[in-house]
């Protein structure tokens, strides 16, 4: 990660506020407009969805473009750029608004919404490598195979309803009664998968970086996991499924990493992508610039 260049409050910033942050925190929304407005010239755009995303980023003009939203939304505009061919030439700023946001502070970005705004003002600009794969995907911190299942939380169960005209002591009593029962009751676990989960159990897979065989089908795993290092190189972990003691994690690095087998998903950042039988990942160094603090 190599620093390139710093920035005058002068700048002609185009503040581009996802939905998502204005519902997550308007008051942080509020406060970053304030504060970038009182130190450079902004044009702050209110995007509805993707599609008005887009169309924002790419009438920017000069204007040096500040991403206010989650991790999600800073991935938008690297994938936009990035499939724009204009990455080179455009450095992001971002100020953390919302749920998501530990993609933010592993590229060292502030979470805090005026730290984080002043940065874009005061900040400099560091070129980060990334991880481009063979449909144009972009990863810029971390890639799971596979990815993590989702669980869908239950719904609660129906409470017995009381009857009409029950005093608070009668109905104290019969919750009481209720939660009793539930303790005593072993709960049966069911045939059926619960809707929403996804089971995983080893996967077969074939890693393979700059063409050199890490892992190959015969050998079930836990799970891969490439993240971008430094110099232009992935950082690739292959963890074995244990049988009796545990088993050590396979290491290597390099450009190029392709993973083939039976149909999996991975989770590239906060997105999951997938089935897919191969993709490969390759790494470009330096591709993209974030706005950081200078110290």
């Amino acid at each position: 990660m190599a620093e390139v260049a710093t920035f005058a409050t002068s700048d002609h910033l185009l503040v581009v506020i996802d939905p998502v942050a204005r519902r997550a925190d308007p008051e942080s929304v509020r406060i970053v407009k304030d504060v970038l407005s009182a130190g450079a010239a902004t044009k702050v755009c209110l995007p509805e969805g993707p599609e008005e995303f887009a169309r924002v980023l790419a009438r920017r003009g000069s204007r040096r473009p500040v991403v206010v939203g989650d991790d999600r939304a800073l991935m938008r505009a690297v994938s936009l750029l990035h499939r724009q061919r204009e990455l080179a030439g455009c450095a992001l700023s971002m100020v953390p608004v919302g749920g998501a946001l530990s993609l933010a502070g592993a590229l060292g970005v502030p979470t805090g919404a005026v730290a984080a705004a002043r940065a874009v003002l005061d900040g400099v600009v560091r070129r980060m490598d990334l991880l481009v794969d063979d449909s144009d995907g972009v990863v810029l911190g971390a890639l799971r195979i596979p990815s993590l299942p989702t669980m869908r939380e239950a719904p609660p169960a129906e409470a017995t309803p009381v009857p009409s005209g029950s005093g608070s002591a009668h109905a104290s009593w019969l919750r009481t009664c209720q939660s009793l029962v539930r303790t005593l009751v072993p709960v049966r676990p069911s045939r059926e998968p619960l809707a929403g989960v996804t089971r995983l159990g080893p996967a077969r897979l074939r890693v393979e970086v700059d063409g050199v065989t890490l892992v190959d089908l015969d050998q079930p795993v836990e799970g891969v996991s490439v993240t971008p290092g430094a110099s232009g190189l992935a950082e690739v972990v292959v963890r074995p499924v244990s049988v009796g003691a545990e088993a050590s994690p396979l290491c290597a690095r390099g450009r190029s990493v392709t993973v083939s087998g039976a149909d999996f998903r991975y989770r590239a950042d906060a997105l999951v992508a997938g089935p897919v039988r191969t993709r490969t990942w390759v790494v470009r160094e330096g591709a993209w610039g974030l706005t950081l603090p200078t110290s």
